[in-house]
């Protein structure tokens, strides 16, 4: 009786390790900052923001034991971009941020280590929130085209989950939210620049 319970256990431990090595997609969910630099233009617009935090969810499916695509959609609560342009008029704009963007990822493995790096296009989509904290009022919604870049570490805690931190990069051009100064006394957020958001996170994947 003991060998056949013995057999069973060691045949169940078989399976689950058969699985987890079967395993061929990841979903994740991270913590994320968006840092975003301060740009001086040469047409005489100046722009600082707030950092701004949120999440970011991701999924993998793995071609090759190294390499994946990654789909990923990530939103910030709200951070607050601050314009100066003229000298002296100012003009802040609550702003929620949202992505969505895909990747190539290769991953290196050294036990349960797993260092990876990423690149892809992908899509920022800024977002004005209409309240007392964003001064104009007629600002719109600005959808910016560009890549991301990234590599970061993977540490398994078991054979379905791990813990990722990465640094994520995001190129694309500033927003200036429709606001051009084309009108008599409109505000001018045109900075004619393209910047590097820095995007730090942390989170944990589930592996199945």
């Amino acid at each position: 009786m003991k060998k056949i319970a013995l057999f069973a256990f060691l045949l169940a431990v078989s399976v689950a390790a058969g699985r987890a090595q079967e395993s061929r997609q990841d979903i994740s969910i991270s913590g994320t900052a968006l840092i975003e630099p301060h740009i001086a233009s040469s047409t005489d617009v100046y722009l600082s923001t707030s950092p701004a935090y949120g999440a970011l969810a991701s999924y993998r499916f793995m071609l090759t034991p190294s390499s994946a695509i990654e789909g990923n959609y990530g939103i910030t609560y709200q951070n607050n971009f601050r314009y100066q342009w003229g000298g002296t008029q100012n003009n802040s704009v609550l702003v929620r941020t949202q992505e969505i963007s895909g990747a190539y990822v290769h991953t290196f493995n050294f036990r349960k280590f797993n260092p990876f790096i990423e690149a892809g296009p992908g899509a920022f989509v800024f977002l004005p929130i209409l309240n007392s904290g964003t001064k104009i009022l007629n600002t719109k919604q600005q959808i910016a085209i560009g890549g991301l870049y990234g590599g970061g570490i993977a540490y398994e805690i078991s054979p379905s989950f791990d813990i990722r931190a990465e640094y994520r990069g995001f190129f694309t051009k500033v927003p200036n939210f429709g606001q051009t100064g084309s009108s008599v006394g409109g505000a001018n957020f045109t900075t004619n620049k393209t910047w590097n958001i820095n995007n730090p996170t942390i989170g944990v994947a589930y592996h199945f």
